[in-house]
């Protein structure tokens, strides 16, 4: 099948990648010139685990190519997605749907005969309806059905998930698209993928209910981190004997410095804002995303409060910057909130990250030092953060860690060393929820 998508964002990018590594034909569109140049040139723009190799392996097969003109890639399509950008709206945390209309009437100028129009970039409830007006207003007699097929891509695991989904969500009561659609994820079907066919309207709410029930996940089990700290449990071992309930489930039971990423903060937010304007408000997702952002502020403190030095002069050495492993993705990360508070403390602040400085240094102060490496990070530090678990820092050499660092304290915001480790080795060892500091 031929496809178009529009945006070679992380979404647009990857999705149109693994389509056409299903033998799809494949125009991945952007108005950004200099990133299709380099996209061209096999350069990729975001850091994403085997992308570059599944780029350049179908742009060799000719199944995939890139172009800033949708003209004739829409013309030629039996199916356009638009996978752009769906910010927070300043002042009020709606979604901005700009992006989202600007390629509805442009697709509603070029397309000829019957095109699906999917909605691939997450939009509220009712912007496929919105959708289909823009087209009809601007192209009358346009043969086009507009289907809702949000993504549920994983940072850092997003081919697997594309090519082995938990589900395939897909919004349209038109039977025409509904075939294109089915023909179009026909290769899943070896997989067993189960396709959920659904009302549109219906299929846009799958997506913000899904990751806003993440995030409630997230902050019950970092509320829960907070009692044990309280009254001395440990919360790994409530989120194991929890997440043993088949009902309840393991995943985004780990305890931490809050969730961060291009998703939950500006979901649960779009969520909210829909559901109070429909007389509906959604409590506990308003209280989730009031808790989240005050945990932030929280691990700052909790740095703070672990140093045995006054504040201003210290060195604190922060290891993971971006929101979680294997992404260079630094929107709304903790570590922004976090490096923050302690710089307007007087601390220097000394950061490393496998993948994420280059991105980090557009969000961060231009005071913050970044370093070569996870050591020379440490070196001479008051204090080590732990705020992203990297594989890189799973397995430290801790001996050496003990003779570079200038007082031997860690804060572990992700729990990924046992505190007796640390113990033993003369640290002072600060976890999340798992009772009192240890020191020996």
């Amino acid at each position: 099948m031929r496809v178009a998508m529009i945006g070679t964002g992380y979404v647009g990018l990857v999705s149109g990648t693994c389509f056409s590594d299903f033998g799809h034909d494949v125009t991945c569109i952007d108005k950004d010139a200099s990133k299709i140049e380099r996209l061209k040139k096999g350069e990729i723009p975001i850091f994403e685990p085997g992308l570059d190799e599944l780029v350049r392996r179908n742009v060799e097969a000719g199944r995939l190519q890139f172009d800033t003109d949708l003209t004739q890639a829409v013309r030629d399509a039996d199916v356009v997605f638009i996978a752009v950008g769906t910010p927070s709206r300043r002042g009020d945390g709606h979604a901005d749907l700009s992006y989202v209309h600007a390629a509805a009437r442009e697709i509603a100028a070029v397309a000829q005969g019957f095109t699906v129009v999917v909605t691939k970039s997450t939009v509220p409830v009712g912007t496929g309806s919105d959708l289909e007006h823009i087209i009809r207003d601007a192209a009358p007699e346009a043969d086009i059905a507009v289907v809702s097929n949000p993504e549920f891509l994983r940072e850092g695991a997003a081919i697997e998930d594309f090519k082995r989904p938990d589900r395939v969500v897909i919004g349209t009561d038109d039977p025409r698209a509904r075939e294109v659609m089915a023909a179009l994820y026909r290769p899943l079907s070896l997989n067993a993928a189960p396709i959920l066919f659904t009302e549109r309207n219906t299929a846009e709410l799958i997506k913000y209910a899904s990751n806003a029930f993440l995030a409630m996940k997230i902050t019950f089990i970092n509320e829960m981190a907070d009692l044990c700290e309280k009254v001395g449990g440990n919360v790994q071992e409530v989120a194991r004997g929890i997440g043993l309930d088949g009902r309840i489930g393991s995943k985004f039971l780990h305890a931490g410095p809050g969730y961060g990423g291009s998703c939950f903060p500006k979901d649960t937010l779009a969520l909210t804002r829909t559901a109070q304007e429909a007389g509906a408000p959604i409590r506990l997702i308003e209280t989730v995303t009031t808790v989240n952002e005050t945990r932030k502020a929280a691990m700052g403190r909790k740095v703070l409060e672990a140093l045995d030095c006054p504040p201003r002069g210290a060195t604190v050495a922060v290891l993971g910057l971006t929101f979680k492993p294997n992404t260079d993705d630094m929107r709304d990360s903790p570590a922004i909130n976090i490096v923050q508070s302690l710089l307007d403390r007087g601390v220097k602040v000394r950061a490393y990250d496998p993948v994420g400085m280059h991105e980090a240094r557009k969000v961060l102060p231009d005071s913050v030092i970044y370093a070569d490496g996870a050591y020379e990070c440490a070196e001479g530090a008051d204090c080590l953060v732990i705020i992203t678990e990297w594989d890189a820092f799973r397995a430290l050499d801790l001996d050496r860690l003990k003779t570079i660092l200038k007082t031997p304290t860690v804060v572990d915001l992700r729990n990924i060393y046992p505190p007796a480790d640390l113990a033993s080795r003369g640290f002072k060892y600060i976890g999340v929820g798992r009772g009192s500091s240890i020191a020996v």
